[in-house]
């Protein structure tokens, strides 16, 4: 039973099972509610996915119709009559435990407090910190600089002894959110927020600004202490670090475009040295967990692998966007998988009719050739939409 929840990590920082998450993540919940039915399990039983109303079920009829899914959908006040189905959510937290029991769910299926504490813990971005130094101190091909400050002074003393750009980061957030960013000196602003994250969450992590090249991602499965290398992600993100998109390409065709830039025996070094540092650090956590990596340019115009940007503990748009690509796509095919957001009522409706008309989506045997295909419904009053654009390669 799987269950999209993009509010996830601001309720892990929060920490309180009666957080209330704030409105634009639960329109971007809501309408993206459906993302789960293109990464959900494959087995003998039909994945459900916790979604509400008819637009939703009628989407997903019309997408049967020229695709192989399986899933079915149910209402939240539907889950205590699957007692024995597993709920696989994007991400765990307390108030998300709260919702569930709340409409009868057996809370001895879920995770305990004290497992929801630990899983804080272990998403606190002062393990990427930790690995980061463990790594470039192993490999002197690695590049970039991370620092964990529990005392704003001596962070406020750090940033003065650093040339150029930087940027903070709280140590519990995601998706390009709880970041500062130093664009010369700090300000006054700036300084309160510093010693409020400090005092909420106990420390702010620091980095210099590198020029970044291309942001991509190893992604890994854990389970019963032992980490699995499972994909490759090349994605794109905003100037303020927030996601936008990831390629649709096989994992063979990604690490051909990231040795443009660093040898291949650097990546397979990389994942193993990862899945050993994941496996000791993480013994106790299940799922998905998506390392964040950057390809940087020096000052002397030669690049180097930054290994250890965050570390995403829970289910992520590279994940999604590798099995959609894996599931849906036709062989040598390509595309990009994108997330968008409009502010004006009425946008998304006009962007989607426009890509249905420009590109077509054409089908083949179950897999896509080429085509634009929303991935979840798009209506007059949509703001959020996740959709693929797939090139065939002729």
């Amino acid at each position: 039973m799987y269950l999209f929840n993009p509010d996830h990590d601001l309720a892990l920082a929060d920490f309180s099972p009666h957080y209330t998450p704030p409105a634009s993540a639960v329109r971007m919940a809501e309408e993206l509610s459906l993302l789960p039915v293109w990464y959900a399990g494959e087995g003998a039983n039909s994945p459900l996915v916790i979604a509400e109303g008819e637009v939703n079920r009628s989407f997903l009829d019309a997408v049967k119709q020229i695709l192989p899914l399986h899933a079915t959908l149910i209402p939240f006040t539907d889950v205590a009559l699957y007692p024995r189905r597993k709920i696989i959510p994007w991400g765990w937290n307390p108030a998300l435990r709260r919702k569930l029991t709340s409409h009868g769910a057996d809370g001895e299926a879920l995770p305990s407090p004290e497992e929801l504490a630990r899983l804080r813990e272990y998403s606190n971005r002062l393990h990427a910190v930790e690995i980061l130094r463990e790594l470039r101190s192993e490999e002197e091909r690695f590049c970039g600089e991370s620092r964990f400050f529990t005392d704003t002074e001596e962070l406020y003393a750090w940033l003065q002894s650093v040339p150029g750009n930087k940027v903070l980061k709280m140590p519990l957030s995601g998706s390009g959110k709880g970041l500062i960013w130093i664009l010369g000196e700090i300000t006054g602003k700036q300084r309160d927020r510093c010693r409020r994250i400090v005092r909420e969450q106990g420390g702010i992590a620091a980095e210099p600004v590198l020029t970044v090249k291309q942001d991509f991602a190893m992604e890994f499965h854990l389970h019963a202490g032992e980490a699995r290398f499972a994909a490759y992600s090349l994605f794109s993100a905003s100037s303020s670090g927030a996601y936008t998109g990831n390629e649709l390409l096989d994992d063979a065709r990604i690490e051909a475009e990231l040795c443009r830039y660093v040898p291949a025996g650097l990546l397979h070094q990389l994942k193993a040295s990862l899945a050993e540092k994941l496996s000791r650090r993480f013994p106790s956590y299940s799922g998905c967990a998506g390392v964040d990596m950057m390809i940087c340019k020096t000052a002397a115009g030669a690049y180097r692998l930054q290994p250890c940007v965050e570390i995403n503990m829970r289910m992520n748009m590279g994940m999604a966007a590798h099995l959609f690509c894996e599931r849906h796509i036709s062989a040598g095919a390509k595309g990009k998988f994108t997330v968008n957001y409009f502010k004006k009522p009425g946008s998304a409706l006009s962007f989607h009719e426009k890509m249905r008309r420009e590109s077509p989506l054409t089908v083949e045997n179950g897999k896509i050739l080429s085509g634009y295909l929303s991935l979840t419904p798009v209506v007059k009053t949509t703001r959020y939409i996740a959709c693929a654009n797939v090139l065939r390669n002729d």
